[in-house]
């Protein structure tokens, strides 16, 4: 398949506003380094190694993907189902200290599993997009994917607990793990750390109010506040002049090895123990991916390729799992910096890596007192985003798409009736564009057909069309369904449209929409951009008006803008 580098590339004309544009060392900084380290502690291995999931797979989809937003590294979810592979396959020994020697051999073991998971679903996504199956992306609703990922971010507060607290507790797993975690943090309660309870609380305290500062105040800020930089520099002085380690016994991230990683290949004898948890691994991998990069490619008007993101994300893992690299997907995080950092394409991605690269080779040393309880309040408070989309669950509900069926001059009837769900809502989109012709193809002339095309309702007359669409009308009467998506999809595209219908001077209208449609798409917000003369309750008043308008305007030789 194909893979055009150059639509990711600035266009010549913008190449200095893009290079104005790329993220800076504060937005790349905390957005790659931390949350790498801090990931690496779900995952249960030592923090290099997220520094690593956070260099060679954003390096490779930089290469290979088709989402030009996407950041990807280390991602919390995939983090923690792995961490508990590893736990289980490879479990910390009942004898309680450990010598130096036992425990750099239990690492090296966790390290091999963790790698042998990121080769064996990196395999299966590689199969995956041999056979084609980058078609289910289509299937992958928008609310299914927002419960599971909320869900995770539930299971990522619990297991964090732990290391807020000060307590040396063994990884829950299994079912019920979450619960079996609580009852665990609870009996233990008495003999949490009183320093590392105090770091945890300081930082959140510090990094809550900071992230939503941020977003606040988004559009008023010049540069996001480095909330997690500040957050380490601080507690790694504290630490370092307080000695908190030695003094409160409180766990540090100690030296971080410089330098890059051997290639080396993953125990293949670890693959039949670890299929059965790298196959879910490698699905969750590609419904996250695929659902945030078609978030950002519907946001800014082009398209994605799941299959080809089937073989980015699936080359991403499997090769970066010859340098001891964990299992990773896109990030909901760190792509949102990045894109209000300035980024547009995946030269974003590729500065993150030498802001990391940077990391590996010359600042390692200075995260050597750095308290873990810090990376894990980094941990939670990078989840804010998925906690505050449980928010969304009471609007998820219905809508209908469309199809041409009639065309007489100047006014063009759009009926699309089936429903408009999470599958189909990127079908609807297109469906409207080519039919206005405002596609990426062109005009509707490009795509094979001609303005001239003679069209009729199933029980209307014949109509030539010997001019230019000037009002559209939407015939909403066979939208029997619509669900969350499809209804954003509607206010979305009408968001997307309106400039484009301002130059071709095109005014769109609303008829005969149900009232439980209707009132999905008053909850998705498309009132607040629509007047109620945009609104119709039948396709006949909404052309009767639409004839007039036409009328008014052939008279008058006036051809005003696409109503806002």
């Amino acid at each position: 398949m194909r893979h055009d580098l150059a639509s990711f590339m600035p266009a010549p004309k913008s190449v200095g506003r893009g290079l104005g544009k790329a993220p800076s060392p504060q937005h790349a900084f905390p957005s790659t380094s931390i949350p790498g380290m801090a990931f690496a502690l779900l995952t249960s291995v030592p923090p290099v190694f997220g520094l690593y999931t956070s260099f060679f797979p954003v390096l490779i989809y930089s290469l290979l993907g088709t989402g030009r937003h996407l950041s990807t590294g280390t991602f919390a979810i995939l983090s923690l189902m792995t961490g508990s592979a590893v736990e289980r396959l490879v479990p910390e020994p009942l004898v309680g200290n450990l010598s130096g020697i036992e425990r750099e051999q239990l690492e090296a073991q966790r390290i091999g599993v963790a790698a042998a998971m990121a080769f064996g679903s990196g395999a299966l996504m590689l199969g995956m997009f041999a056979l084609q199956l980058g078609v289910l992306s289509t299937f992958l609703s928008e609310p299914v994917v927002k419960a599971l990922t909320s869900g995770a971010a539930l299971h990522v507060l619990v297991s964090q607990l732990p290391s807020l607290l000060g307590l040396s507790l063994p990884r829950q797993i299994g079912c019920f793990s979450l619960f079996k975690t609580l009852a665990g943090v609870l009996t233990a309660l008495p003999r949490s750390s009183p320093a590392e309870l105090t770091i945890s609380a300081l930082s959140l305290a510090l990094l809550v109010p900071v992230k939503e500062l941020n977003v606040r105040f988004r559009d008023r800020l010049p540069t996001p506040i480095p909330g997690e930089v500040v957050m380490v520099l601080l507690a790694s002085v504290l630490c370092f002049t307080s000695s908190l380690d030695t003094r409160y016994n409180v766990q540090i991230v100690g030296l971080l090895p410089g330098g890059l990683p051997q290639p080396l290949l993953p125990n293949l004898a670890e693959l039949p123990r670890i299929l059965a948890d790298s196959l879910p691994i490698a699905l969750v991998t590609f419904a996250v991916s695929a659902s945030l990069a078609s978030i950002y490619a519907d946001k800014y008007s082009y398209t994605i390729d799941s299959n080809q993101e089937l073989l980015a994300h699936g080359a991403s893992n499997l090769i970066s799992s010859l340098f001891s690299c964990f299992p990773n997907s896109a990030t909901l995080a760190t792509t949102s910096l990045l894109v209000d950092a300035g980024g547009k394409t995946q030269l974003a991605g590729l500065f993150s890596c030498i802001v990391v690269l940077s990391v590996l080779l010359w600042l390692g040393p200075f995260f050597y007192y750095l308290p873990k309880a810090v990376l894990a309040c980094i941990n939670i408070s990078s989840m804010r985003q998925l906690f505050f989309q449980m928010q969304e669950l009471p609007q998820l509900w219905r809508i209908s798409r469309m199809d041409f069926l009639l065309q007489v001059p100047g006014l063009c009837i759009l009926s699309y009736p089936t429903p408009l769900y999470f599958g189909t809502r990127g079908q609807f989109r297109r469906s409207l564009e080519w039919h206005l012709g405002l596609g990426e193809g062109g005009t509707r002339e490009a795509s094979g057909r001609s303005e001239g095309t003679l069209t009729s309702k199933p029980d209307g007359p014949t109509v030539a069309a010997a001019e230019p669409v000037r009002v559209v009308v939407l015939d909403f009467s066979g939208v029997t369904f619509a669900d969350a998506a499809g209804a954003r999809e509607v206010v979305q595209v009408r968001e997307r449209l309106a400039s484009r219908c301002r130059d071709a001077r095109i005014r769109l209208l609303l008829a005969q929409c149900n009232a439980s449609v209707l009132g999905t798409l008053t909850q998705a917000g498309l009132l607040d951009r629509v007047t109620p003369d945009q609104l119709f309750v039948s396709v006949q008043d909404a052309a009767a008006h639409a004839l007039g308008s036409l009328s008014t305007r052939s008279r008058s030789r006036e051809v005003p803008g696409c109503s806002q």
